[in-house]
């Protein structure tokens, strides 16, 4: 799911709830700890997102395992940073990727001017030879 479609503030806490299998009061001991943000309506209802409910799946999967809510939040701020060191990661290989294209268009061009004379004499057969690196037929 997109992320800007994980953010939006879809489902009031008695939803949120029975989603998760929670009791609101849980929910709300969640946020006071700051282990979950829900927006706030104009009227100050929560509203979680779906990325409120995954993370709040993720919050009752570890407490279920026995982790206190102390190592909870410590797991919870690990796997934020490691998503954003990937979300980092996935710009710089497409910095990388266009920079390749770049360059390559760039060696192209290269070897374009050094085989094409300046007068524009040149045999399209001998360029395209030189470009291919061999013969053609």
């Amino acid at each position: 799911m997109a992320r800007e479609g994980r953010d939006k503030p879809l489902y009031m806490i008695s939803v949120a709830a029975e989603l998760t299998g929670m009791h609101p009061q849980t929910l709300r001991v969640y946020e006071s700890k700051g282990l979950v943000n829900p927006k706030r309506s104009g009227g100050n209802t929560r509203l979680y997102s779906q990325g409120d409910i995954e993370r709040l799946n993720l919050i009752n999967q570890l407490t279920g395992e026995g982790i206190n809510l102390a190592g909870v939040m410590r797991i919870l701020d690990m796997k934020e940073r490691a998503d954003e060191r990937e979300r980092e990661l996935s710009r710089v290989r497409e910095q990388l990727r266009r920079a390749e294209e770049e360059l390559h268009e760039l060696r192209m061009q290269k070897k374009i001017t050094a085989l094409v004379p300046l007068d524009g004499s040149a045999d399209p057969q001998q360029v395209l030879r030189g470009l291919l690196g061999g013969d053609i037929h």
